[in-house]
């Protein structure tokens, strides 16, 4: 997201009530904007299609598959994501500008064909007996979601957060309508409607990056020459995805959390259900952390190494350092004490949440480490943008490595220990890494001079 921080400042500026609340408003619609639309989209699809599909499990069959060509996507684009970041900024930086739409189609290139090939892969051995049309629209939605990844990553990379929130208010609305048109056709017809509804947003995302730029030639693959590489970035990118969704597999495959649904893809009822609402009460926490960690802590970023670059005064380095220490203390705290009051919300009104979407009181404890558990992501998220800030992606990769690992060892024990301790895994892997990300990140800061002239030199 970084870029954001400069319209945030311009909001901020003005020093008044309307404009924080304008500032916060404006953050939390970029952050989390796109995961709401797509959220509810999928929920308004299931709803409104009650009436009209037969049998009703198709519905289910419906979202799971939608969830599972979510998530296998995020964790296949996952290595392009970062890396391809890096190169647009670095490219734009040096006025490259003919080097960015001729990569963007090599990416998108590469993409298509790993999520094609894997599709086909997986359909021809895997659903074999599910219906061709079924099989046909799984692989052109995972392939074209795949694709919608890569068109995201760019536009955040050039700053069009406002046009993406936009073209994704677009793309679901077609999505949802397309859907229900479609609905009397049962499972096929529910993701054919999903297929061409996201065929839409890709065509808007595809639009606004081939409006504003131009290349002499048509495909280019610089993206993956060695000079320009970043494995670090690409095994992150995995990483980070996979840890997201390592406790999810988990349940969703365990004997007894998970049930087939259809084919080899499987679905968690017990746990599904919670994680969906807890997600949904990030918004205020990453507006939170955009404004905190984006506004404030980059200004001081570029005071600190302004003031190195323009041979400032030792007190004034210091001064600038601590400045953006502190930026970085404060943003944290605000987005702990933003989300405590989501979570005291959840736990007040948490069961007449529950209640009203005709779910057992039951889930109520995983619905609060579940709220938990999401807060400390967007911590998390928080902590490795910083230090991305900082060059550190060496420790970035140690972290999300360390997630990987103590989500799987974590989930397993909590799936072994039973339904009491279900949702403990992935918050413990989560604290665990936020805590050691504080801790080096503390580190790294009281040394920063020291490391800034040595790189410098």
């Amino acid at each position: 997201m970084a870029g954001i921080g400069f319209e945030l400042r311009k909001i901020l500026r003005r020093e008044t009530l309307t404009g924080v609340a304008r500032a916060y408003a404006y953050a939390g619609l970029i952050s989390s904007g796109p995961l709401i639309l797509s959220i509810f989209g999928i929920l308004i699809i299931g709803v409104l299609s009650l009436a009209f599909v037969i049998p009703k499990y198709a519905i289910v069959q419906f979202q799971v598959s939608v969830t599972y060509i979510i998530a296998l996507s995020l964790i296949l684009t996952g290595p392009l994501q970062l890396s391809f970041t890096r190169f647009i900024s670095d490219r734009l930086f040096e006025k490259r500008d003919d080097l960015v739409l001729s990569n963007y189609n090599g990416v998108v290139l590469v993409s298509t064909i790993a999520s094609g090939v894997c599709g086909f892969v997986a359909m021809a051995f895997l659903f074999r007996a599910e219906p061709l049309l079924y099989r046909l629209l799984m692989v052109a939605g995972f392939v074209v979601v795949s694709n919608i990844w890569i068109a995201v990553i760019f536009l955040s990379s050039v700053k069009q957060y406002r046009q993406i929130l936009l073209v994704f208010l677009v793309g679901y609305t077609c999505t949802v309508g397309f859907a229900l048109l479609l609905n009397r056709n049962g499972l096929v017809g529910l993701l054919g409607g999903f297929v061409a509804g996201h065929l839409v947003l890709l065509a808007g995302l595809s639009g606004l990056i081939y409006r504003d730029y131009r290349s002499t030639r048509f495909i280019s693959f610089e993206v993956f020459q060695r000079r320009f590489a970043y494995p670090s970035l690409a095994i992150v990118g995995l990483l980070f995805n996979l840890g997201v969704w390592l406790d999810k597999f988990m349940f969703w495959y365990a004997p007894g959390t998970g049930t087939q649904v259809i084919g080899p893809l499987h679905a968690s009822v017990i746990y599904d259900i919670p994680v969906f609402i807890a997600y949904l009460c990030v918004m205020p926490g990453m507006a939170t952390f955009l404004v905190r960690i984006e506004a404030d802590f980059v200004e001081y970023y570029d005071a600190f190494y302004d003031a190195v670059r323009s041979g400032a005064t030792l007190r004034h380095i210091n001064d600038m350092r601590d400045m953006m220490v502190g930026s970085v203390r404060t943003g944290l705290y605000e987005i702990i004490k933003v989300q405590a009051v989501v979570l005291l919300l959840i736990v007040t009104f948490g069961a007449r949440i529950l209640e009203s979407l005709h779910i057992s009181a039951l889930y109520m404890p995983l619905l609060v480490i579940d709220v938990i558990s999401a807060s400390l992501q967007v911590l998390l998220l928080g902590l490795l943008n910083v230090f991305f800030y900082l060059d550190g992606r060496r420790i970035v990769l140690k972290l999300t490595a360390a997630f990987v690992v103590l989500n799987g060892l974590f989930t397993g024990f909590t799936l072994w220990l039973g339904p009491d301790s279900y949702g403990y895994g992935f918050a413990l892997a989560l604290l665990a890494v936020v805590i050691a990300a504080v801790t080096v990140l503390d580190r790294k800061f009281a040394s920063l001079e020291y490391e800034t002239y040595m790189l410098r030199n």
